[in-house]
């Protein structure tokens, strides 16, 4: 990969995670007027990033759930299914479903939410069980 220098400051760009760049392509796409393609989310970002390092996000994106695609000649387009919290619920689910012990998994991360965090968890369960009595 090319690495450009940006703003002259003979620092090449910081690299970013690949967490990160999914939340930054994800945001793109949420942003979008509707369908767009690849090269519309990295003419967004910067010209800093692969093309195929942009197809590259938008793919994993598309495995995971938080994208959808649809055929536009010999490439696609890119639709947002989730948002930003929304690819974080997809990650944290990943994590939990590739653990045997689910129950010792939750149990550890009830236990380190803060108060207020746990008050939230507690009101959004309360809140799905009344919307599935209904």
């Amino acid at each position: 990969m090319t690495v450009r220098n940006q703003g002259g400051t003979g620092e090449p760009p910081r690299r970013r995670g690949q967490g990160e760049l999914e939340t930054q392509v994800l945001a793109v796409l949420c942003g979008a007027p509707g369908p767009v393609t690849a090269a519309y989310v990295q003419e967004r970002l910067g010209d800093d990033l692969a093309y195929t390092t942009v197809v590259t996000i938008l793919t994993r994106l598309h495995a995971k759930g938080a994208v959808s695609r649809e055929r536009a000649g010999r490439s696609f387009q890119w639709t947002a299914v989730a948002d930003e919290a929304g690819l974080a619920a997809l990650r944290m689910r990943r994590v939990l479903d590739a653990e045997s012990d689910r129950e010792a998994v939750l149990a550890s991360f009830v236990t380190a939410l803060t108060p207020g965090d746990e008050r939230l968890l507690r009101d959004l369960l309360a809140q799905t069980a009344d919307e599935d009595e209904s």
